[in-house]
């Protein structure tokens, strides 16, 4: 069976969907604090990118690395809530692995941002 909605059921359904969505962000923002420090650092690179007048090209990847950086905290946060769930606190060997790696994968994630942004920095202040 096929369902079909309505315009107006289906423009009901995006806005649900893109409060879900806001509602996700709020959390993060006012929960983990690794998210936090990530969207101050964030701001922070862009005022002096804005301040170095970076062209198009550079403004591009440094926007798409910050928006990397910041859905891979977002994903490790899903994870790290998923896995408690599923566990239900239990100390198991393979939830705390699970959690690990997914930390683990920010942080990689991380560093390389530290890459690009010596690369895109450097020229202008050197």
């Amino acid at each position: 069976m096929v369902l079909m909605y309505t315009d107006q059921e289906q423009t009901r359904t995006r806005l649900e969907s893109f409060r879900y969505a806001f509602s996700g962000l709020w959390h993060a923002l006012n929960s983990q604090k690794n998210f936090q420090i990530q969207i101050i650092v964030g701001f922070l690179v862009l005022v002096v990118a804005y301040i170095l007048d970076f062209d198009r090209f550079e403004w591009l990847i440094l926007i798409m690395t910050i928006g990397l950086v910041l859905a891979a905290e977002l994903l490790n946060t899903v994870i790290e809530v998923v896995v408690d769930l599923a566990v239900k606190e239990q100390l198991l060997p393979e939830a705390k692995l699970a959690k690990d790696v997914a930390a683990a994968a920010v942080l990689l994630l991380a560093g390389a941002a530290v890459v690009v942004g010596i690369l895109l920095f450097g020229p202008h202040i050197w």
